[in-house]
């Protein structure tokens, strides 16, 4: 690895990932993609699911409703986009 790679890649950080299913796919290359994540309740120790939203962008709109896609953060790209799509990793069969 150069020196030039390096400051580049401390410069940039690392960048989180997340998994999740696309809801929404109706905008201009912007997806919406629900986040599902399992918590331990602090009081009752019960796991709790969480779902959240998270708004990507998607360039290409190569996502549909349905498929599970990975995004990753990015800068702010507008009042509720902090992320962009990474991969598709599974296409929802009834959408083809």
């Amino acid at each position: 690895m150069t020196a030039e790679t390096q400051v580049a890649t401390a410069a940039q950080g690392v960048r989180s990932e997340l998994t999740g299913k696309v809801t929404s796919a109706k905008m201009e290359k912007t997806i919406v993609v629900e986040v599902v994540r399992l918590v331990q309740h602090a009081k009752y120790r019960r796991v709790i699911r969480i779902t959240k939203k998270f708004y990507a962008h998607d360039e290409k709109r190569e996502a549909k409703q349905g498929d599970t896609v990975t995004i990753s953060s990015s800068r702010p790209l507008s009042k509720l986009k902090r992320w962009t799509l990474k991969t598709v990793l599974t296409r929802n069969a009834s959408a083809q």
